[in-house]
């Protein structure tokens, strides 16, 4: 029977070919099918599994706040769970401490977006009404977010739904932290700054993806070039968001991946790994002075009147919490730190052996290389999906771009298992 699922991000007509994997079970960095075969979890299903499934201490909060209540609206109400999160989430930047919540990363930074143009109007800046954002960007796919962001593919069709914003270019990438433009973008600089003068004096806020762009293809980018950017921003009185939706909690090997260039963004947005991808639940922080732009009496109509249904879901409020405590007790930022070395040697080891990979590239939990494709092949990280899927690893490149992605809490076991797959299915 034809399944009456519309499946994210899929031309429909792929599953003549390559039918969806059906799921019966998951268990820590694998998936199970109804027979019962084991497929490694490789992108961390779309980079929010950062613990992995049915962690016992995560289905063990979510039972216990089962037993409680599972959502209230937040409107006019409190409880000791998220007035606990929001406490340990303003403890990430020492200047940030002012948390709203949404259910979904595009929704964080459509609070911050709109958020961020209300605050230049009330600070007196109504000339403000701009964005900016980076080339090769990602933050959604609400009109808002796809407005700032730099994917034709996900945006072009809806072009007349979107405003027109500039789009920074000549952001320095590169392989690993060890390149030299990592830690001095100077000679990129020059052409950095004459886009920023020249469309700064009318933007409100500049939105990027720190360090690690995603959706463009895992490109990593110098934590100098951030860190000027940065510096830029806070003198000319725009204001900086930082889409940490996918990076934050571990994935760079830090909490957050702004710390790479030792910054604090005014705007900071966070998702997925916030549950470890249990429950959806998002997350915009700011600062007092921000927050105090709004605070007035009612009748100036200067509060900020954004909401959601589920904003500050209780369940997924606990979960939230269960898992920065287990991320604190496991040390997991230390051990993403001691594997990534060996994890990118893996792939390189590949690249190195064959003549199907190159331009290996790798930061904390996430390695990725391009696949070189064969004579008259077409979709080659297609082709290499189906073949890693019989091999047992769901693995979703983007585009021909390979890219390992497995929960944080991985043993190296796992990578190895992922790299002898990857050989197996690149040799085809």
């Amino acid at each position: 029977m034809a399944s009456h699922v519309w499946h994210p991000c899929t031309q429909m007509k792929d599953h003549e070919t390559y039918p969806p994997l059906p799921i019966a079970r998951a268990k820590g960095s694998y998936l199970y099918d109804p027979e019962g075969r084991a497929y490694i979890d490789g992108t961390s299903s779309w980079w929010c599994k950062s613990l992995g499934h049915a962690h016992p201490a995560l289905v063990e909060a979510l039972k216990d706040q089962a037993d409680h209540f599972e959502h209230v609206m937040l409107a006019n109400t409190t409880n000791s769970v998220i007035e606990s999160l929001s406490d340990k989430l303003s403890q990430l930047c020492p200047s940030l401490n002012k948390v709203s919540y949404a259910s979904d990363g595009s929704c964080a930074v459509e609070i911050a977006l709109k958020m961020a143009v209300h605050g230049q109007a009330l600070a007196g800046r109504p000339h403000k009404t701009a964005f900016m954002g980076i080339a090769g960007s990602y933050h959604g796919e609400t009109a808002l977010t796809m407005s700032v962001s730099d994917l034709g593919l996900y945006k072009k069709p809806y072009a007349s739904l979107m405003h027109s914003y500039p789009i920074l270019q000549g952001i320095p990438y590169v392989k690993n932290t060890d390149d030299p433009l990592w830690h001095d973008a100077l000679s990129h600089w020059p052409g950095i700054e004459a886009q920023l003068e020249e469309h700064g004096p009318h933007v409100a806020a500049l939105i990027l993806e720190p360090i690690l762009q995603g959706a463009a293809g895992m490109l990593i980018y110098s934590a100098d070039a951030l860190k000027r950017i940065h510096d830029w921003c806070k003198k000319n009185n725009v204001w900086l968001i930082a889409d940490e939706i996918m990076t934050g909690f571990g994935r760079t090997g830090k909490a957050l991946a702004c710390e790479h260039a030792g910054i604090e963004p005014d705007f900071l947005c966070l998702s997925k790994g916030l549950t470890s991808g249990y429950l959806p639940i998002s997350a915009m922080i700011t600062r007092d002075d921000i927050y105090d732009l709004f605070y007035d009496d009612y009748e100036t109509g200067k509060a900020f009147l954004h909401s959601h249904t589920h904003t500050g879901n209780a369940l997924a409020a606990r979960v939230a919490l269960a898992t920065l405590e287990v991320i604190e007790e496991s040390k997991l930022y230390e051990t993403v730190q001691k594997n990534a070395p060996k994890a990118a040697k893996l792939m390189q080891d590949i690249a190195d052996e064959s003549e199907y990979l190159h331009n290996v590239r790798s930061i904390g939990g996430m390695v990725a290389a391009d696949i070189i494709p064969r004579e008259n092949q077409t979709r080659a990280g297609f082709t290499f999906a189906k073949e890693a899927r019989k091999n047992g690893a769901l693995l979703r490149p983007l585009g021909n771009t390979l890219y390992w992605l497995p929960p944080l809490n991985s043993p190296m076991s796992l990578w190895e298992e992922l790299q002898n797959i990857t050989k197996k299915s690149l040799c085809v």
